[in-house]
């Protein structure tokens, strides 16, 4: 395994239990509830977060897609321990996936298109650090808000939230 993606384990594996501690907070009487009508709904959002790291590894497995063909709705999820197995499911995707990669798949370009034309390419280290990772942070940022809104307690993350502190007390 090349150091780069021993990194990104690392990260996987440490940034999980932040993710979990807030996809637990997830009210399962709320799951339809939205903040805005072009919003998605909290169980969309909870099921797109759990979702992140598998449904993207697997789309890493490839050389690339076509966004025009690609649905982006997340599915409403049935109930709050649904979105914990997504969750559970997804992690054990991205760590075969990521604990498989070698230099050479690494390195491959990876494309997203629409139809014919090119948004961008890149890396797939480069694509796993940015639609694996940096989509995880922007998506679980947008969960916590969804929670204060809704008063539910914010769990610590890199340090304390309002509503607890990660070092105790």
């Amino acid at each position: 395994m090349i150091p780069a993606t021993q990194a990104l384990l690392a990260e996987l594996e440490a940034e999980s239990a932040a993710t979990r501690r807030l996809l637990e907070r997830v009210p399962a009487d709320r799951l339809a509830w939205k903040p805005h009508e072009k919003s998605m709904t909290l169980g969309q959002l909870a099921h797109h977060v759990a979702g992140i790291p598998g449904r993207l590894c697997e789309l890493a497995r490839q050389d690339g897609m076509d966004a025009s063909q690609a649905n982006f709705t997340p599915p409403q999820p049935e109930s709050a321990e649904g979105v914990l197995a997504t969750f559970d499911e997804s992690l054990a995707t991205a760590h075969e996936y990521m604990s498989g990669l070698d230099e050479a798949a690494a390195t491959a370009v990876w494309r997203m298109r629409a139809g014919e034309r090119e948004i961008f390419a890149l890396p797939r280290l480069a694509f796993l650090r940015t639609l694996v990772f940096n989509h995880l942070y922007h998506h679980r940022g947008q969960l916590t808000v969804y929670l204060r809104l809704l008063d539910v307690p914010v769990p610590a993350t890199y340090g304390r939230s309002a509503d607890e502190s990660a070092f105790g007390g």
